[in-house]
């Protein structure tokens, strides 16, 4: 087993979106940051791909050059029911839309510019809490390795062997029944208006799609591992038996043309709730929690996560407060934040996982469009 002699400030682990905005940041305030990632960039990875407004003075801080990568800005809603009944509302906010193929590697550039040590194709095995340090063991192409950081933070994902090995309270709730879901996703030339984000309802599931950078648009979505099964585990039966009985989803997959290299799935999917502290170290982003994709708030809850930590994580270096304190202030700061949102999350998924109880709320927001609204900004935030 390989072994450093250097004693890093921070090491991360997991390069999506929380982990490499956390370590720009602690870069950015002098520390000496490494940052684990278990593939090489770039790659496509499952994901809505649509960033609230939230977000964007936030990734400016941290030099990405947002205003001059011609993005689309996104500030309508089309929410449709199984039925094919179609709502349409402006979003509060707004967002916009941005591949994590382009943002993960953009961050990552702006990480290593900023001195931090990036590991890629690092699979990290465990991390072990000393009396004042943390041993992070890995393995990086085949060849084992460890190395030792006086903090450790997790950003992880929605799963990872880590989860498994910790035993996390969630992992033990992945049945093939509800709490169990896949995601799907496509990079695709069509027709959509590209300031509006789609949101189609079908049995057990939901399918967005909005425009990313140049041509393509994103179109992803979710639907439990029972709905997949029932369709002979097969994407394409799925999409024709289930997905296209609603209409405008039918019409989508109809006349779009898929990208080179799509779909990209991922399974066992739970949106249990979380811990945002395991073994002492801190967990950010999907690791700590992750809202159902339909509120369209994930990626900046998890960059939102990235600057709550790293605050915090700053006065503990400074020996403002002590690792104990680190921890329980960051597990109250997230929970004072997302709390709610999480909360609301899953509300609307239960509303939303099944085809009479969509086709009933679709109708009740045309109705009541104030309705929709007050729903939108509960399961968002405001810029950060």
């Amino acid at each position: 087993m390989q072994n450093s002699n250097q004693i890093w400030d921070v090491a991360i682990i997991g390069g999506g979106l929380a982990g490499l905005a956390a370590s720009i940041q602690m870069a950015q305030k002098g520390f000496a940051v490494v940052l684990l990632e278990k593939e090489a960039y770039p790659y496509h990875k499952v994901c809505g791909e649509y960033i609230s407004m939230e977000s964007w003075n936030f990734l400016l801080s941290l030099g990405m050059p947002l205003q001059s990568m011609q993005l689309p800005i996104i500030n309508t809603l089309q929410l449709t029911a199984p039925n094919g009944k179609r709502l349409q509302t402006l979003l509060p906010l707004g967002g916009f839309g941005i591949s994590r193929f382009l943002l993960d590697k953009s961050l990552a550039n702006i990480a290593t510019q900023n001195g931090v040590m990036l590991l890629e194709e690092a699979r990290v095995d465990d991390v072990i809490q000393l009396e004042k340090t943390f041993e992070i063991f890995f393995t990086q192409k085949g060849v084992a390795k460890n190395m030792v950081a006086k903090v450790a933070a997790g950003a992880f994902g929605k799963r990872s062997n880590l989860d498994v090995k910790w035993k996390r309270s969630f992992i033990s709730n992945l049945t093939p029944g509800h709490n169990n879901f896949i995601g799907i996703k496509y990079h695709v030339k069509t027709d959509w208006p590209p300031h509006m984000i789609g949101l189609h309802n079908f049995k057990d599931g939901y399918c967005g799609i909005s425009k990313i950078e140049e041509d393509r648009y994103c179109l992803c979505y979710l639907t439990t591992a029972k709905n997949l099964k029932d369709n002979n585990s097969s994407i394409a039966a799925l999409e024709q038996n289930v997905l296209s009985r609603n209409p405008h989803l039918k019409n989508i997959f109809s006349s779009s043309q898929v990208c080179d290299g799509f779909p990209v799935s991922i399974a066992q999917i739970s949106f249990s709730k979380k811990a945002q502290v395991e073994n002492g170290v801190l967990l950010l982003g999907d690791a700590a929690g992750m809202i159902t994709p339909l509120c369209g708030n994930g990626m900046s809850m998890a960059l939102h996560s990235s600057k709550i930590a790293a605050q915090l994580l700053e006065q503990f270096m400074h020996n403002k407060i002590t690792h104990r304190q680190l921890q329980q202030q960051y597990t109250i700061q997230w929970q004072q934040q997302f709390g709610s949102r999480m909360a609301a999350g899953r509300l609307l998924q239960r509303f939303f996982g099944r085809e009479e109880v969509s086709n009933l709320f679709v109708q009740l927001f045309k109705t009541a469009p104030f309705l929709a609204g007050s729903v939108i900004k509960k399961t968002h935030g405001k810029p950060f």
